[in-house]
């Protein structure tokens, strides 16, 4: 894993759109069905939109019916953290970047093989980087 990113929250909104600040910075969610990357099966890896940190294999990404993109596991143990959520009277366990901890989304024990998990993730807290080329990790 690469060193982590810290940046301030006004680094944070001169760097991401409205709607990327909204979910990665402030635990936001988008719409289901409105994602660009629900119906998406193009190769490659999906990485943060705030870092570029490489997070899933398009490999491992599955259709969940849920409106969301949903992958069975991150690309690496350490390209997310998982944190216990207890907003809106549910318990959920929420899903953050490893390198600069934007909020992607949550995981849920209800997925396919191998793992039985479903990472379901907002389309806008990331980017997918095409089979082949090189991930661009942004820096200070």
């Amino acid at each position: 894993m690469v060193d982590k990113l810290v940046l301030s929250d006004e680094e944070w909104r001169k760097r991401l759109t409205p709607e990327e600040y909204q979910v990665l910075r402030h635990h936001g969610t988008e719409r289901p069905h409105t994602g660009c990357f629900v119906g998406t099966k193009d190769p490659g890896t999906y990485v943060c939109a705030g870092c570029g940190n490489p997070l899933f294999k398009a490999g491992t990404k599955f259709e969940s019916g849920t409106g969301w993109p949903s992958f069975t596991q991150p690309l690496q143990a350490d390209s997310v953290t998982e944190y216990r959520d207890v907003s809106y009277g549910m318990v959920r366990t929420e899903v953050r970047c490893g390198r600069c901890d934007g909020h992607l989304g949550h995981v849920f024990p209800d997925g396919p093989p191998p793992t039985g998990l479903r990472y379901c993730m907002n389309s806008v807290a990331m980017k997918h980087v095409p089979e082949g080329q090189p991930f661009q990790l942004v820096t200070k």
